[in-house]
């Protein structure tokens, strides 16, 4: 019997969050539509889903850490007394194992190859511009999910045939082994390997979907991005996933947002940060400089006198929304004060001049008119 908590990859005192970021790394990873016709990772990936319904329920996952691990030749149950175990543990093995006990210690709880399930959930990453991100957009998106197939009315047996009932487990899709032990019987409840749990056997497989009864269509859906979403933000939309089975309801769609980088912006949550290039004499003398905001508009800023490389300046309120909310971020201009590589003579003794006024020593150029006046008269 594996352990719930290696098959989810984490230590047996993870918390609730831990397990359910690791579920969602494994889904993803193990997720049928990326490995298409790859049977291990179909198993590892309903063993994953099987370990996480147990661990992600506080008291299942207690039971499990009581008695989970506990072998059949082992004694679990001291101090019971006359509890009902197939109560107690049928539905937490039955979904973890496809197994459960019975018999001499109750009746186990199992679900009919027949009873309604809820269809899967999907996961899909859509890119958004950070303005887009910033004003909310609308978009049209492809999934690609399980239809009926016309072909067969969704029987997976070819036209004029159908499927026939299952000689193994008579339709239940589920068989019963019994076992006398010292405790008295035991009874182990597992999936058919004749029809795999669906009660049915098909003998002449339909062309189109090639037994499944169902295949993979692009459906086309409307999504609403809300303004001032994040990277990495996950947003549900619910009965946008695969179709039920037996009549049970849709599963969800979950919209991994991916926001591009930005060539002049950096987002920090609500707030933005970009660039500022002043020249020298607006850096010392202060100044009233326009700068571009994200929609591309533009708004004026104060340099205050005496701003030095690297102040950072604040232009309030415009930065990104913050989601269901009216609060707004800022703008954050990172200062860069320009040095002019290229000066005229005139400007070269401008400010030769203050360096003199501020007795701050200055190289002698003498590549100019007067550095070539200056070695003539020296000759």
């Amino acid at each position: 019997m594996e352990d719930l908590y290696e098959i989810l990859e984490v230590p047996r005192d993870a918390s609730q969050a831990d397990i359910k970021k690791a579920y969602r790394k494994l889904v993803h990873q193990y997720h049928p539509d990326s490995h298409p016709g790859d049977k291990a990772a179909e198993e590892k990936f309903k063993k994953i889903n099987a370990a996480y319904s147990v661990l992600n329920d506080p008291e299942k996952r207690a039971r499990y850490d009581q008695f989970g691990t506990t072998g059949p030749n082992s004694n679990p149950f001291g101090g019971m007394g006359g509890m009902d175990l197939g109560d107690l543990f049928g539905d937490l093995f039955s979904q973890a194992f496809g197994g459960g006990f019975g018999g001499g210690f109750g009746s186990s709880r199992r679900q009919s190859a027949n009873s309604p399930r809820q269809g899967d959930d999907i996961e899909q990453v859509v890119s958004v511009t950070l303005l887009e991100a910033a004003k909310g957009v609308t978009r049209d998106i492809d999934v690609m999910k399980w239809e009926t197939c016309q072909h067969c009315n969704g029987t997976g047996a070819k036209p004029g045939t159908k499927p026939e009932t299952c000689p193994t487990c008579h339709g239940q899709g589920q068989v019963r082994q019994s076992q006398q032990s010292f405790f008295g019987q035991f009874v182990s409840i597992t999936t058919c390997p004749e029809c795999r749990g669906t009660g049915k056997i098909i003998r002449d497989k339909c062309d189109e979907c090639h037994g499944i009864g169902q295949i993979r269509k692009k459906h086309k859906l409307e999504v609403k991005i809300p303004a001032g979403v994040e990277r990495n933000r996950r947003l549900r939309i619910s009965g946008a996933g695969e179709a039920g089975v037996n009549g049970g309801p849709a599963g969800d769609l979950y919209l991994i947002i991916d926001v591009e980088v930005h060539p002049d912006f950096e987002r920090d949550g609500a707030d933005l940060h970009t660039t500022l290039l002043l020249t020298y004499p607006q850096a010392v003398l202060g100044a009233e400089v326009k700068i571009k905001t994200l929609d591309g508009t533009e708004e004026t800023i104060t340099v205050p006198s005496g701003t030095t490389h690297g102040q950072v300046l604040k232009l309030k309120g415009k930065g990104m929304p913050r989601v269901n909310s009216k609060s707004i971020g800022d703008l954050y201009a990172h200062v860069y004060i320009e040095i002019p590589k290229k000066l005229t003579d005139k400007q070269k003794e401008l400010i030769k001049a203050l360096a003199d006024e501020m007795k701050a020593p200055v190289a002698e150029n003498d590549s100019g008119f007067f550095g070539k006046f200056k070695r003539w008269f020296q000759e």
